[in-house]
């Protein structure tokens, strides 16, 4: 397909814009440098991005989180920062400004619309993937969110939200399920924001950690932080009546701090976690089952589909990896492909 040609007037439109957009930035760095020069950008000290908005984000002290967050511009030649970022900053009036971002020792990120890598927070201890009972759980979309927390060599947790809602109907599904992942080694914790179930080893899960909710909008991560921090006064999203699904009540990945010690980031409701970044390798190195039998299939360019000596196979065959894990892996794998 030939590139649309643009008229005189949109490229006119264009150029200005990118013209305005590089002159604000040069005058907000102009205005950093005065305050250099001057001396009035206060001293430098370690901080925690609590939010992130577009061009600004919110930094509190390392030292003195009690002074709550500062909205603050960003040096132009930083990067992109996201939520959970350490940062050197200055307490500057009216906005404070970050010069500086520290290096990270872990990372969640996934794959924009178009294929780009985003990252969604950073610095983070444990991945908590959120699931209940409506909308639906579907062990496929749960096993996204654990190939992926692999990738970072980041242990998951599945929580089992809205036990409540566990009924005749969807209880030996749901059973056979938690089962799975209980016997694939996940640490699996039931709770209820209406019954109270589960919140007190949750606490003592959180504590001294740094940890981020992910699961499909509408199992109620936002409804738990409630409970966990309730001055925090989340929003919460009712499902819908036709799909089932949640509506998104959460647009920013955002940082609380818990009482007991530890952090909770809250990130955006994500109903699908693309895979299409990573390659077959990291695929199968995601299925914690599979480990073991990784590098002894019969040929070096294995598939894993109809080969002779195949290990992968051979484990499926032996009732080592469920059918729904195999069926799973083969199906992350075609994802993936080009």
């Amino acid at each position: 397909m030939s590139k649309r040609k643009l008229t005189r007037k949109q490229a006119w439109r264009i150029k200005k814009i990118q013209q305005e957009r590089a002159a604000r930035i040069e005058k907000k760095e102009a205005q950093i440098d005065q305050y250099e020069s001057e001396g009035t950008l206060g001293q430098e000290q370690l901080g925690l991005i609590t939010a992130h908005y577009g061009t600004q984000v919110d930094v509190e002290s390392i030292h003195s989180p009690e002074q709550g967050p500062r909205r603050c511009h960003l040096r132009a030649n930083i990067g992109s920062l996201v939520t959970g970022d350490r940062v050197i900053w200055h307490d500057t009036d009216p906005l404070g400004v970050v010069v500086a971002v520290q290096e990270r020792y872990s990372e969640l990120s996934r794959p924009n619309p178009h294929g780009n890598m985003k990252t969604v927070a950073a610095n983070i201890d444990n991945i908590i993937v959120v699931i209940a009972p409506f909308p639906k759980p579907h062990s496929f979309l749960v096993d996204r969110y654990l190939v992926a927390a692999e990738a970072m060599h980041i242990k998951p947790v599945i929580l089992f939200n809205k036990v409540d809602l566990i009924h005749e109907g969807n209880q030996v599904i749901i059973n056979d399920l938690l089962t799975l992942y209980r016997s694939l080694g996940y640490q699996v914790i039931e709770a209820s924001t209406t019954m109270g179930n589960g919140l007190q080893q949750l606490k003592a899960f959180l504590k001294g950690r740094t940890t981020i909710f992910v699961g499909q909008s509408g199992v109620g991560k936002s409804s738990i932080i409630n409970q966990l921090l309730p001055h925090q006064n989340q929003r919460v999203g009712a499902l819908s009546e036709s799909t089932q699904k949640g509506t998104h009540t959460t647009t920013t990945a955002q940082l609380f701090h818990f009482p007991q010690g530890g952090q909770l980031i809250d990130s955006p409701g994500i109903r699908e976690f693309g895979l299409w970044h990573m390659d077959e390798a990291s695929i199968l190195q995601g299925f914690v089952e599979l480990q073991p039998f990784i590098g002894q299939c019969k040929f070096r360019n294995c598939q894993h589909k109809k080969e002779p000596g195949c290990a992968i196979l051979t484990a499926y065959q032996c009732g080592k990896v469920t059918e729904r894990r195999m069926l799973s892996y083969q199906s992350l794998r075609q994802v993936i492909k080009p």
